[in-house]
This record gives C-alpha cells, structure tokens and sequence, in this order.
C-alpha cells in the first residue's frame, strides 16, 4: 500500500512562498492499493494535480473515491478532477452519507444560478454511489476498510485500510477531547488505531490555540501525540495544517510533538504532513 499526499492544508487553500514545503492544496491524499487499484480520500484542491496526472499516466476503469465529510476545503476540488470528464473512467464514490449530494452542490444547489459552467450531469465518467461503509467495512481485493464517526461539526468519518498485518489509519477534522461528544471518546478512537503502522491525525492547533478553537471540530498537535501513544502507533503524520502556519510555522511544531515523545520516552516517529511526498507501508 503507497501513500501520497496532494493536500494537506486545513480550512482553506494557501498557495505562497511560506508555504512551499508542507503544501497550500486542501485535503486530498492518493492511495495505491497492493492490488494496483487507485483510492483517494477527499476531494480537496489537491484533487486537481492527481487527476491531471492519473490522465497523463493511467486512468483505470475503477477509481474509488471516499469522502470524509462535505466542508468546502475537502469538496471543492472536484469539479476540477480530470478524470469525471473522460468517459472510459468510473468513480465509485463513498464515505460520509452526505458524500454525493456534497460532491453535486459545488456544481449547483438550487439556491443559486450555479456555481460552476458545467452541471453535473454532463459529466462524461461513470460514477457511482458505492454507499457501503456506513453499513460495515468496505472491501477492495484484499483491503479491507473500516470507519468511524469523528468529532466535528455537521459530522465526519475517519478510515482504517488494512492490508495483512499492515494498518493504516486516517483521521482528520477529529477534535479529541475528554469528555464524551455524540457518545464518541478518546477511547474508542485509541481502539480504532491499535497498532497502527502509519496514523495520519488532525493537529491544526497548538495547545495555546485549542482553548479559542473548541467545538470547531479540530485537535492540537499534543492531543494527536497522546492519541498515537496510546494506540502504540508505529508512526504519526500531523495533518490539516491551519491556513495561517508557515513552512517554520509547521517545523516548529514537528520538533515541539517530537519533544514530547522524548519526554515521554517514545519511539514513536512523528513528522508533519508534506504536499507530494509518498510512503509506503
């Protein structure tokens, strides 16, 4: 299983000098399956290189596209994605039980005269609304795909791919907490990424910021800490870095999270999320 990411910005894009190495594109990550299928999760502004380039390379038949919630920051790229205008591709689309009627409203509400120069259903590629993981894991060959429901606003999911005994977990736009929101807590979310090889968590805030920022749906970069520990993750990647975090911005929180692996004599490998770099787990 390869991982790359497109986007990893929170909230809004920021394209600019300072923000050159950690990436300004909004949510958007590409996974390669073992099998060779093609997954992405969130349709952010970053959608829109990865479909230029799925085009240009290797357009399959089957995309599979899953939305985490409808935000803007995570939608608005699709009316960008290359691949929904070439009919030999089929998007099969799944996740947040909002994910299709979100993914039509950045073409058109019905409250507007539109919001884009072409509807949505001009769109020459097969796409389809998978709705299978709200009802249980998702399964691609031999990934299986498990959800969760996450801390924020208006609703969200997080995911879980497995593949053997390899693991990875995705969650952002999760706000951890200690006391228990829509019967969801900190525990259930530790359950849910035992034993992760790579977990990739929301830390949009520092600590200072999280107490003007609760109830928006987002963690700290100290909470992501303890989460990952507890759930003896092998690796985290901070994610969903905030609009106005510089690249030094961003440093500096990486060697801060690191530093409380140090003190808590973790080896847990701790690195912020970085627009175009891929691993492999």
């Amino acid at each position: 299983m390869k991982i790359r990411f497109w986007g990893t910005r929170g909230s809004i894009a920021v394209p600019g000098n300072d923000t050159n190495v950690y990436g300004g594109n909004t949510t958007c990550l590409e996974i390669t399956l073992s099998s060779g299928k093609t997954l992405i999760i969130d349709a952010g502004t970053g959608i829109r290189p990865l479909g230029e380039r799925l085009i240009k390379e290797k357009c399959q038949d089957d995309i599979y596209l899953l939305i985490t919630h409808i935000h803007w920051d995570h939608i608005l790229g699709f009316p960008f994605f290359s691949p929904i205008y070439n009919p030999s591709c089929k998007i099969h689309i799944d996740g947040n039980h909002n994910c299709l009627r979100g993914l039509k409203y950045t073409f058109d509400n019905r409250m507007g005269d539109g919001f884009f120069p072409v509807k949505f259903s001009d769109l020459s590629a097969r796409i389809e609304n998978l709705g299978r993981i709200k009802n249980g894991p998702l399964i691609i060959d031999d990934t299986v795909i498990d959800s969760i429901p996450l801390h924020h606003p208006q609703g969200g999911i997080g995911f879980r791919f497995s593949e053997g005994d390899k693991r990875f977990v995705f969650m952002t736009d999760n706000e951890l907490r200690g006391d228990k929101w829509d019967e969801r807590s900190v525990k259930e979310y530790t359950e849910f990424c035992k034993g992760a090889d790579i977990l990739i968590h929301d830390s949009q805030y520092t600590p200072e910021e999280i107490t003007r920022h609760k109830g928006w749906g987002h963690s700290d970069y100290e909470a992501a800490f303890e989460l990952a520990r507890r759930s003896e993750a092998k690796r985290l990647i901070l994610f969903h870095h905030d609009p106005p975090r510089t690249d030094a911005q961003i440093r500096e929180i990486e060697v801060l999270c690191r530093g409380l692996a140090a003190d808590k004599n973790s080896d847990l490998m701790i690195e912020a999320a970085k627009e175009n770099t891929q691993f492999e787990i």
